[in-house]
């Protein structure tokens, strides 16, 4: 690998349980990816922003190896932020992909401060 590149895991974010009464039609098995920086859902499929705002803040911690020790590389859980709701999901890594800094940045990696 290259000095600008860089791993990031691809991420799968899944309803696992839903133990209360979701009002935004969510269904277990629903789910969102991401690869890289870019979040796509299976066609036809819709997806709740406040559960999706929920897991937003974890994502970039998970694309990335941690410490075996660190909470994220064992923890893999989120829950919506309605408490009537209940709803869970589950964040896995489902692959690996190289991504190169200057495909991804807009300050380029030989002009760039390090």
């Amino acid at each position: 690998m290259g000095e600008d590149e860089f791993e990031l895991y691809d991420l799968t974010v899944v309803v696992e349980a839903i133990e209360g009464n979701c009002t935004c039609s969510m269904a277990v098995g629903d789910r969102f990816h991401l690869h890289g920086g870019k979040l796509s859902l299976p066609a036809g499929q819709e997806f709740c922003v406040y559960a999706l705002q929920a897991t937003l803040p974890l994502l970039p911690a998970k694309q990335r190896r941690n410490h075996p020790a660190d909470w994220m590389e064992t923890d893999a859980r989120v829950t919506c932020p309605d408490p009537a709701c209940r709803l869970i999901m589950r964040i896995d890594r489902v692959g690996q992909r190289v991504l190169k800094h200057d495909d991804v940045s807009a300050i380029d990696w030989e002009a760039g401060e390090r």
